[in-house]
């Protein structure tokens, strides 16, 4: 597929190719947190997703068109979303991931069956073991989010907010690490909705990029509790796109992000990891309309919940 011509279309047939294996998630809605905020907040739940956060589409789209072996990297939910596809698609799977992942991201990601590698995202470069296995092992390398696959696949959640979006809502907030999920939705929504992507303070690279208009760096790759949004750089794939559709990017504080996580539970039952959570942590916090946002991954240690409600 060429990265360049990425269309709905690409999203579309993405969706026939999950359809079936992946959940289609709910736009949910709570008049009791629209009565606190003064406001419509709707909230697609894509923590409920299969593996427990939207990594899962893209990842079964990469892998249903292969064969044979496949390494990925990642702080855990596109790991997750690998191992299962691979499992469910008979294909072998290495997953190289940070060692301070959160334990339950690890754990689940071996319980699928991958074989896992573990690496100092402070001292060691990830794409660099990425490609070091897929040179040796002649394995199909599946990247976290600058991948065309998985970006189609991504965009498959857009699709289903297309379709329910209630009217008057025409933005729509997205977490962000690499781009990959708002860059798909963004796609899917274009002529419909505006994304806007929502990164943790400090590692706002999609947004300072936006705002320059070239690729930005983060100056670090750890000092936030949003573990599964860190990353280096907007990816070479998804920044044209995002630069083409997306409005400005926000960001969000750890404290607003566990904030967020508690009233999404009080207000919806559902649990979030704090990187799934900035996302409603900006639309309850930097937004003054109504508003959809997406709560992308649920994968969060117990501990850290347990701080997230006592926060609140």
């Amino acid at each position: 597929m060429d990265d360049a011509a990425l269309t709905r279309a690409d999203i579309e047939a993405a969706a026939e190719r999950i359809a079936g294996h992946a959940v289609r998630t709910p736009l949910l809605n709570a008049p009791s947190l629209d009565a606190a905020v003064g406001r419509r907040i709707f909230v697609k739940a894509e923590c409920l997703q299969r593996t427990g956060s939207f990594k899962f589409r893209g990842a079964y789209n990469a892998l249903s068109q292969g064969q044979g072996g496949v390494v990925a990297f990642s702080s855990g939910n596109h790991a997750q979303g690998v191992a299962l596809a691979a499992r469910m698609l008979g294909r072998d799977a290495v997953i190289v991931m940070p060692s301070d992942a959160p334990k339950v991201k690890i754990a689940n990601t071996r319980a699928y069956g991958a074989e896992i590698l573990l690496y100092d995202r402070a001292a060691e470069d990830r794409d660099q073991i990425g490609a070091r296995l897929q040179a040796e092992r002649g394995l199909d390398l599946v990247r976290p989010f600058d991948d065309p696959r998985v970006v189609a696949g991504q965009g498959t959640c857009g699709l289903e907010l297309r379709s329910d979006l209630p009217d008057g809502v025409d933005e729509v907030l997205v977490c962000c690490g690499g781009g990959g999920l708002a860059a798909g939705i963004a796609l899917a929504l274009e002529g419909r909705a505006t994304v806007r992507p929502v990164e943790p303070v400090g590692f706002d690279d999609v947004g300072r990029s936006l705002r320059s208009g070239r690729r930005e760096t983060n100056a670090a790759m750890d000092g936030s509790i949003c573990d599964a949004i860190l990353t280096p750089s907007p990816g070479e794939v998804t920044f044209p796109i995002l630069s083409r559709l997306c409005g400005p990017g926000l960001a969000v504080s750890d404290a607003e992000a566990l904030r967020a996580m508690a009233l999404a539970w009080q207000h919806l039952r559902i649990v979030l990891e704090p990187g799934g959570a900035v996302a409603l942590a900006a639309g309850l916090f930097h937004h003054d309309g109504d508003i959809a946002v997406v709560a992308s991954g649920g994968n969060v240690d117990r501990d850290v919940f347990v701080r997230a409600l006592d926060h609140a």
